[in-house]
């Protein structure tokens, strides 16, 4: 028997998971699991690392406790994309990350626009345009904060972050540098003048490293504070947690799929051999994003899960407390298809009421008002189908071709009645799994590091014999048709 610890870092929470092998399959063993709350002081939002650090601590600790150190082959890491922290010359942060949603990002974004214009940056980047992307991050620092870019050594996304306190390596593995909008894809390395162009060095940015490559063995320290032997190995997996993700998706030799990445975001997209970078892409907002194995996903990042995350917490707020799974029959118990929002409106972006934000744009877009939880709850989950319909059909124009059939894979999975919703909206099958999929993916690349795995398809078939799928089929197609003609009238075209 082989373990395998995948350290998977979500913007909602974190978590060390073991991946034990036998017999050709492995299994996924959540050892601990520990928030990721954002912090809101002095103006900003910024997020607790030292708090995320001490759960990866623990994980790592109890793992030994429970399957052995000398079972455990390798550790990999992958979060969230964008956020930074900034380090010194002693790989110290010398202030805390800043989270993706901090509202200072907007006014960055539209100044550093004025200042090269949207063809070049895609250009030269292939990247969606979001407000949340480490371009527009480090331009706010540049502005607000400039001491703190002059004093800086290095930047390092939050994963390479935990390698760096794991091994003592500042490295930056490229599937999440591909999220900072400062990547080549073409040419495989940092832009140079985006840097210049928001008054940073190049001299700050870390080397890459690519999926499946080792960064060492623990340092000592943490070997002797986890229990983990001296020689466990520390690999690079998509560290980016999509890119981790896609590797699992369970397609069996045919590219003429998309896949639905459902969690916080909704990252809807195909795998490609060669970014796009035509001026359709740039036009409907795609990414040229790297996955494992060279791989580009080219995607589009589509608010998710965060706005029932949202709804429960304001709702949790004023006293009603509920699970996510009596969210999910709350919404089925309502008419569907009734009143639609775009989930990607600018208004649902940031922290607020989100309940009530619902109710304001189905008001200003005279629609019947969402009036209790169970509507609203409703209203997200048809809008959410809707949006992945749009996109796809987008997506599809890109390409050249038509997609046919849609895997999901992520925790928004497990929610029958919004696979079955994407279904009827996209007209074609839903496979659905694996649920654990950027865990899944993390641990198949740590297979690949340690010689156990050998390509893309091998991994592929590893997770399809390891996990089981869901397969959705699109009904009531007349009355979806109607109501997607309606839900185009609300989102830009």
């Amino acid at each position: 028997m082989s373990v395998y610890l995948a350290i998977d870092l979500g913007a909602g929470s974190g978590r060390v998971i073991a991946g034990v092998v036998s017999g050709g399959k492995f299994s996924l063993d959540e050892i601990n699991r520990f928030e990721n709350v954002p912090d809101e002081r002095d103006g900003g939002l910024f997020w607790n690392f030292e708090s995320l650090w001490s759960g990866v601590v623990e994980g790592l600790k109890i793992s030994v406790a429970k399957y052995g150190a000398e079972t455990i082959r390798s550790i990999g890491v992958d979060a969230w994309g964008v956020d930074y922290g900034l380090i010194d010359e002693n790989g110290e942060l010398i202030a805390v990350p800043r989270h993706y949603r901090d509202a200072r990002n907007k006014q960055a974004m539209d100044e550093v626009c004025e200042a090269v214009s949207r063809k070049e940056i895609f250009e030269k980047t292939g990247l969606q345009f979001m407000q949340i992307n480490t371009l527009f991050q480090m331009a706010a620092a540049r502005k607000h904060e400039p001491e703190l870019l002059d004093d800086a050594a290095q930047f390092l996304l939050i994963p390479d972050l935990i390698n760096l306190r794991l091994t003592g390596k500042a490295l930056c593995e490229r599937t999440n540098a591909s999220t900072t909008q400062f990547y080549n894809p073409v040419k495989k390395r940092w832009s140079v003048k985006l840097f210049e162009k928001i008054g940073a060095s190049l001299e700050k940015t870390p080397q890459l490293i690519e999926a499946g490559e080792s960064l060492g063995p623990v340092k000592g320290d943490i070997a002797t504070e986890t229990g983990l032997l001296s020689h466990t190995q520390v690999v690079t997996v998509g560290s980016h947690d999509t890119a981790s993700a896609v590797a699992a998706v369970p397609a069996d030799g045919d590219k003429n799929f998309a896949y639905l990445s459902s969690g916080s975001w909704s990252l809807l997209g195909v795998e490609l051999d060669q970014p796009i970078l035509s001026e359709l892409a740039r036009k409907h907002n795609f990414t040229n994003e790297v996955g494992v194995f060279d791989t580009i996903r080219l995607l589009k990042n589509i608010n998710g899960m965060w706005l029932v995350q949202e709804c429960r917490r304001v709702w949790a707020e004023n006293g009603d407390v509920w699970s996510f799974e009596e969210l999910a029959g709350m919404a089925r118990t309502a008419e569907p298809l009734r009143s639609l929002v775009d989930p990607d409106d600018q208004r649902f972006s940031t922290r607020a009421d989100m309940p009530q934000m619902i109710v304001d744009f189905c008001q200003e877009s005279g629609q019947a008002i969402p009036e209790t939880p169970a509507q609203i709850l409703r209203t997200l989950m048809d809008s959410l189908a809707m949006k992945c319909a749009h996109v796809l059909e987008r997506l599809e124009e890109v390409i050249g071709h038509r997609v046919e059939v849609l895997h999901i894979i992520g925790g928004g999975g497990r929610n029958d009645m919004l696979s079955q919703c994407i279904a009827n909206s996209i007209n074609r099958p839903v496979v659905v799994g694996p649920y654990e999929a950027t865990a899944a993916g993390n641990l198949m690349m740590q297979m690949v590091a340690c010689g156990e795995l050998d390509s893309l398809a091998e991994g592929r078939a590893m997770i399809r014999s390891s996990f089981e799928t869901k397969c959705f089929e699109p009904q009531d197609d007349a009355e979806w048709k109607q109501a997607y003609e309606r839900f185009c009238q609300l989102v830009p075209t």
